[in-house]
């Protein structure tokens, strides 16, 4: 494909990306200039209190899913959980429903990272009560991801309109997922490296993107980077993705597991406008690739939080919660290999920093998203199924910690 059809079909939000394994060449987007956004530098809100420690009352909401991957809450109640099989189930009346919503042919085994992940509802939902879902298909031989939308319906999804497509897949990891509305009626993609640590620097490829697009899949004006869905760049696998009550976007991003001869490092990271995250360079503070292997690169965000070169937490969904209107908002982080729900303190006055964390939720094995629900408990979702954990009775399970 020649770069200038390339352009077009980004312009018209068809990602698309070389299917080849070689790295490719790094080509270093060229941002409109422009100051931090409102939502970078947002000061904190006035008469709040300091937080305070979190105790959760836990129930089983529903059990006996197969690897749950998103939540999303309807208007009257109900939700409607991804599973990374291709079945998108429905809680009605706090009773999991026998018949799916919507049942997609995905690409998916125990063990990897794809199939079908992200779910979030129209923000003017239910006019237009449409759902949008990330999934993986197989095409010409290589996995690939898109989101289309589905009309919601007397507890069916249906009629697909594809809003995002040709988003290239891993052999088996690195796939993102996370996918939702901003506070500016934007849809954000978190989207993986696809096992090419290369591309997340790469201006012509998705993969290692954060992507934001409106709801029909077109570009918006405004994105940082003319006719490019990119809206920053340099991340290896993110897979959590929550706004603030200020509007801050923060995301989770999984740190390398043997790529440069590192491990761990997993991070938090404010979102900036047309910022650049790290990957490969860094992950975390820690270097990785050589800079000049990349085309050297911008300096990347600093992290809010990392876990460093001895711990791995391995990230998956996250939600900004406090269990009282009069509390600053914290950040609630569902891990995998950790296996909790790992709460981080967040500087009021400087949103890019983290200032402490602590454990409020384990003992239900890997944990693949946290959400806030209408009643304002936390719901999370577990994932002992996927092939990388032990299942316990009933798994997977969609819990709900509501604060005591």
């Amino acid at each position: 494909m020649t770069a200038r059809a390339l352009r077009l079909a980004l312009a018209a939000a068809v990602l698309l990306a070389s299917a080849c394994s070689s790295e490719p060449a790094a080509k270093f987007p060229s941002p409109i200039p422009t100051s931090p956004t409102a939502t970078a530098s947002a000061r904190p809100t006035p008469g709040l209190t300091a937080p305070r420690p979190l105790h959760f009352k836990v129930d089983v909401v529903a059990g006996g899913l197969q690897v749950p991957w998103s939540i999303a809450f309807l208007p009257d109640g109900g939700m409607l959980v991804t599973e990374r099989s291709g079945r998108v189930r429905l809680i009605s009346g706090g009773q999991l429903q026998t018949q799916p919503a919507l049942t997609l042919s995905v690409v998916s085994a125990p063990g990897t990272e794809s199939g079908l992940l992200g779910i979030a509802l129209h923000p003017a939902f239910p006019n237009p009560a449409d759902v949008y879902v990330y999934y993986t298909y197989g095409r010409t031989g290589r996995s690939t991801n898109r989101v289309s939308r589905f009309h919601y319906a007397d507890g069916r999804l249906t009629g697909e309109r594809v809003v995002v497509d040709n988003i290239p897949g891993g052999n088996c990891c690195h796939f993102g997922g996370r996918i939702g509305f901003g506070p500016d009626g934007m849809l954000y993609l978190t989207v993986g490296d696809a096992q090419q640590p290369g591309r997340a620097v790469d201006s012509s490829s998705p993969n290692g993107k954060i992507l934001r697009v409106r709801d029909d899949g077109t570009i918006p004006a405004d994105n940082p980077f003319p006719g490019s869905p990119v809206w920053a760049y340099g991340f290896r696998n993110p897979q959590g993705l929550a706004w603030d009550p200020s509007g801050r976007l923060y995301v989770t991003n999984n740190g390398p597991t043997g790529e440069f001869g590192l491990f761990h490092n997993d991070e938090i990271d404010l979102v900036q406008r047309g910022a650049f995250y790290g990957w490969p360079v860094k992950a975390g503070s820690t270097p990785a690739g050589q800079p000049q292997n990349y085309g050297n690169p911008p300096d990347r965000v600093p992290t809010v939080a990392e876990s460093g070169n001895s711990v791995t937490w391995a990230p998956g969904g996250l939600a900004a919660y406090s269990p009282s209107p009069t509390e600053q908002p914290t950040l609630l982080v569902a891990t995998l290999t950790g296996q909790e729900l790992r709460r981080f303190l967040i500087d009021p006055a400087q949103p890019g920093r983290s200032t402490g964390q602590e454990v409020v939720l384990n003992g239900f094995g890997r944990l693949r998203d946290a959400a806030v629900g209408l009643d304002h408990c936390v719901y999370v979702l577990t994932s002992n199924r996927d092939g990388r954990g032990s299942p316990q009775a009933n798994d997977d399970k969609v819990l709900r910690a509501c604060p005591q």
